[in-house]
């Protein structure tokens, strides 16, 4: 075989290694995992596929968890706003303007929220209540994949893939059922004690 296929083959081999389950490690496993982390800050980079635009959506800014329910998006670039949940309450901030809202108010919102929430928690039994969910790969390099149960919110959102290492989510992709998408890259921000901090 030529040396270029056995290059590319090896490849995909590596790939389909990485990516195949680990010998138990299910959600369960995962959520222990992540539940080692109890606060933390990252950074993100975002870019969305909207119908409509010719080129990506971009974005970014800081993230910040605090277990159990609080959670917080600020974007810097490419204009100062934020998002602030703590339980159902949702602060929104955008151009000298404060929004108080809930999460039930915005179903395609709650569900994306609940998705990094419920992960950063490490509560399965709170995105077993929302999504089918499925694990693969292993402790060191793993995707969790969510649908939503709810029929009227997967007519909107399809399916949601986030990504990790170890107890450090990296990737955040949101797949709508009308074809937009949007993928997270997150970078873990270091502390002092990083090995209790989360993104």
């Amino acid at each position: 075989m030529h040396p270029r296929r056995l290059l590319v083959l090896g490849a995909a081999l590596a790939w389909a290694a990485a990516a195949a389950p680990a010998a138990g490690f299910d959600l369960d496993a995962l959520m222990v995992l992540l539940a080692t982390r109890r606060a933390g800050e990252a950074r993100f980079t975002e870019e969305r596929q909207v119908r409509g635009f010719d080129s990506p959506l971009r974005s970014s800014g800081t993230l910040s968890f605090q277990a159990p329910e609080r959670f917080a998006r600020h974007t810097l670039e490419p204009r100062p706003e934020s998002m602030e949940v703590d339980g159902n309450r949702v602060l929104l901030k955008r151009g000298g303007r404060t929004r108080r809202m809930t999460l039930d108010a915005v179903p395609e919102l709650g569900v994306l929220v609940e998705a990094v929430r419920g992960t950063l928690g490490g509560n399965g039994a709170l995105l077993r209540r929302h999504f089918d969910a499925r694990v693969s790969g292993s402790a060191a390099r793993w995707m969790l994949s969510l649908r939503p149960r709810d029929p009227a919110l997967a007519q909107q959102v399809a399916q949601i893939h986030i990504a990790g290492a170890g107890a450090d989510l990296r990737s955040v992709e949101l797949q709508m059922a009308d074809g937009d998408r949007s993928l997270m890259q997150i970078e873990p921000i270091p502390t002092p004690a990083a090995g209790r901090v989360r993104p």
